[in-house]
């Protein structure tokens, strides 16, 4: 069986990972099965890199905050601010001091440096502003959304004034208290104030999207694609922190669905946009059902991959990556009865194999689902293979 699987494996690189698809897909989405580790990483842009330059991929969009990254994709299509600044300020989840993320950032700056507009590599973050720890306040987004209003149509037309929303959302950090996320009675999400903020968002929202195409016209669609932003993310937040209110059985259940909607959105607008190469957590891309244990219950929903590749089709692709060993996490050598140990088996040390021709390969034979003592690191479920168009396999990560 192995040296059917061999033949299944290719060197890593854009010519093998378009090789595996029909067509280049609008949104070609590249997992990682643990986070942390730059060597996943370093695998990540290498892949990319080719893909920008050869195959006409002009955004790169991470798992980091949607609004933090707008700092990033500032820098790197016009230079503003400092490099160290933007590490700092422009990522979410502690991915900034990531020195991988570092020359990412560093090569999308060279690459744009001297290129018309039209051709440069731009930067997206697609998760929402939300952490482990909670939620950020909807203030930044909900009041950009309302100045870029305030700013092109009569003062009439707005449902209410900066004042307002000044009033109503109060101190930030009614928004951002970490003990709401495991205390429900913490959250402001239900608030009588959160309840009109609720409101508001959706009036704002609909009135930008009754002004189109002015704003596109009046300004440009880079402005445009920003106040969208603004507004999924405005009505995004206020309607995690009402749920995070909930005492139902279902409140993290329904929080991780609600947070994979927000991926999904920023996804599908970027797709919009044009052809954009994607990273993040294999539960967050893949097609299939994503399954997690937080508090000792098992949390099940459909990722932004799931439902992303339902709206695109054939236009969205998922790759997985799945891993031997992370000796330093106390990840040993995989048992050689499950997808990792088949694939450890290979000489090879980091490969990508086709996973229509790997379930090909394995015949009725159905290999053992892997089991980490480590929470960081999540095995690839052999279930998945059906769901995913290839693996990329990396054999050992090295310490960072």
């Amino acid at each position: 069986m192995v040296t059917d699987i061999k033949d299944t494996a290719h060197a890593v690189d854009a010519a093998a990972v378009m090789g595996l698809l029909p067509a280049r897909p609008r949104l070609l989405a590249l997992g990682e099965p643990t986070h942390g580790e730059d060597a996943l990483l370093d695998l990540r842009d290498g892949v990319f890199r080719p893909l920008v330059e050869q195959e006409g991929y002009r955004t790169i969009a991470i798992e980091s905050d949607c609004m933090r990254g707008l700092v990033v994709d500032d820098y790197v299509t016009s230079g503003t601010g400092a490099l160290d600044e933007v590490m700092e300020r422009g990522f979410s989840h502690g991915f900034g001091a990531s020195a991988a993320n570092r020359e990412l950032v560093r090569w999308m700056r060279a690459y744009n440096d001297g290129r018309p507009a039209s051709e440069r590599l731009r930067f997206a973050g697609f998760d929402g502003p939300l952490e482990i720890t909670g939620a950020a306040s909807p203030r930044q987004a909900l009041t950009a959304l309302h100045g870029c209003l305030a700013a092109r149509v009569d003062a009439d037309l707005l449902p209410c004034t900066a004042e307002t929303l000044d009033r109503l959302l109060g101190a930030d950090d009614r928004w951002t208290d970490p003990a709401a996320m495991t205390d429900p009675s913490r959250s402001v999400g239900r608030s009588a104030e959160a309840g009109r903020l609720r409101l508001l968002a959706d009036d704002l929202v609909a009135l930008l999207d009754a002004q189109t195409p002015h704003p596109i016209t009046a300004t440009s669609r880079d402005e445009w694609d920003r106040a969208r932003l603004y507004g999924r993310t405005a009505t995004g937040l206020l309607r995690y922190h009402h749920w995070m209110a909930d005492t139902s059985p279902s409140r993290m259940a329904r929080l991780i669905g609600l947070r994979g909607r927000m991926m999904a959105d920023n996804l599908l607008a970027l797709a919009e946009r044009g052809p954009a190469l994607v990273h993040a957590h294999n539960l967050h891309l893949q097609r299939d059902r994503s399954t997690v244990r937080m508090g000792g219950r098992p949390l099940e929903w459909r990722s932004a991959g799931a439902i992303v590749s339902a709206r695109l089709g054939e236009e969205y692709a998922f790759l997985a990556t799945a891993l031997g060993t992370i000796r330093h996490r106390g990840v040993g050598t995989p048992p050689p009865d499950t997808v990792e140990g088949l694939l450890y088996a290979l000489p090879e040390d980091r490969f990508v194999v086709g996973a229509p021709r790997l379930a090909a390969a394995l015949g009725d034979a159905r290999p053992a689902p892997r089991v980490s003592a480590y929470h960081g690191y999540i095995p690839f479920d052999p279930d998945h293979l059906a769901g995913s168009d290839g693996i990329v396999f990396i054999k050992d990560i090295p310490q960072s």
